[in-house]
């Protein structure tokens, strides 16, 4: 799954992590980093400061460089800036397209994020399109024809697991003009690396897999060119308008990727056979899951894709909201609750969040698959459908 480091030649990717990006403490000799608390810094009798890296906490704050700079090797990319949610960092994202500019949008995506670019470019005469990148053919037409400053990707999407063409859709986008971002929450960097796909961009929300325990909110953006217009705007956006992940947040952070290669193994082998599970099973209409060969977009993810296709998956009851919501009422060890890339599997009924406007099927139930044994997840299933 993961590869060799290239800033520690030999290093595998998992050592890197298991170590923090980075081993002891080197002022103390402490294996686990410290917690800065100090928002400001000392200057000396001439007013310099003691150390020219540390000004004010918003910016200047050393387990933020330490983080981002691990999260900046695992995407391969130069740099990234970390912030206070993932919807901050998509925030600061779509903010780099100017007023009168455009913004190209993947339909079919996280509702919080098409509901908050709908206000945003409404807002600030942005002209937003959104359109299926199912089809690429169109997509690619799209963006030859709108132009447009800005095209945002989820990949996978949530909660229909659609994978768009990264490589070509990159490809157009560099011929129009148009930066590409891409959010890669629900395959994290150990599974999808946009950036050698040839995006400009790619955006995590933290809370999920990378911090993978459901107790802290953070975001992460990581650009392949730390010279680019958009990256610089995008530094100074996190610096200036302090939408800043705390201190304690980060240490979490930090914490929860030195686990994340092995969190990441057994949840994907463990949504690889619950996706097969519940394909087979009598009770279900469709599994929504890239790993099955049956998904229109396998192909195309397995060239994308390693080590596997990322731990969410939906699946369609045989029924109507009346049964899906039987079947989460049922499930014991699979928590009802939103979020997703925790320890704990987790069961959503997104129709019940998001209503008819954003066109999710009532019967779709969305499963973040967590770290439990197999055994448990299908058991789990196998009663809880035999409710409908």
């Amino acid at each position: 799954m993961s590869k060799t480091s290239p800033s520690a030649p030999g290093l595998h990717v998992d050592s890197l992590l298991a170590h923090g990006g980075g081993g002891y403490d080197r002022a103390t000799g402490a294996v686990v980093p410290p917690i800065p608390t100090a928002t400001t810094f000392v200057r000396d009798e001439a007013y310099e400061l003691r150390d020219p890296g540390h000004l004010y906490s918003r910016d200047d704050n050393a387990l933020f460089l330490k983080t981002e700079k691990l999260i900046a090797e695992l995407e391969g990319g130069t740099e990234s800036r970390l912030f206070a949610s993932g919807m901050a960092a998509i925030a600061a994202v779509a903010r780099t397209v100017k007023p009168g500019g455009t913004l190209l949008v993947q339909s079919r995506i996280y509702w919080g994020t098409t509901l908050f670019l709908r206000k945003l470019c409404a807002r600030n005469n942005v002209a937003l399109i959104e359109a299926e990148a199912g089809d690429l053919q169109v997509f690619l037409d799209e963006i030859s024809v709108t132009k447009p400053d800005l095209v945002w990707l989820e990949v996978p999407s949530n909660p229909f697991l659609e994978v768009a063409d990264i490589r070509n859709i990159a490809t157009r986008c560099k011929e129009m003009g148009a930066v590409l971002c891409v959010d890669a929450t629900a395959a994290t960097p150990l599974i999808l690396k946009p950036l050698s796909l040839g995006a400009d961009m790619v955006m995590h929300s933290a809370t999920k897999t990378l911090n993978g325990h459901s107790d802290l909110l953070g975001g992460v953006v990581t650009t392949a060119d730390a010279d680019s217009e958009a990256w610089a705007f995008i530094r100074e956006e996190r610096k200036l308008a302090g939408a800043v992940l705390g201190s304690f947040e980060t240490w979490l952070l930090l914490r929860g990727l030195r686990t994340l290669s092995l969190r990441v193994e057994r949840m994907n082998a463990n949504t690889r056979a619950l996706a097969e599970f519940l394909h087979a099973h009598p009770k279900v209409e469709t599994v929504l899951y890239p790993g099955l060969s049956s998904h229109p977009q396998h192909d195309l993810a397995e060239s994308m894709m390693t080590g596997g296709f990322g731990s969410l998956l939906s699946v369609l009851v045989k029924g109507r909201k009346e049964e899906a919501l039987k079947v989460a009422g049922a499930l014991d060890l699979f928590q009802r609750a939103t979020s997703l890339g925790g320890t704990e599997s987790l069961v959503e009924h997104r129709f019940t969040i998001e209503g008819e406007s954003s066109g999710i099927p009532e019967n779709l139930l969305r499963i973040s698959v967590g770290i439990e044994h197999i055994d448990d997840q299908i058991s789990d299933f196998d009663q809880a459908l035999s409710e409908i």
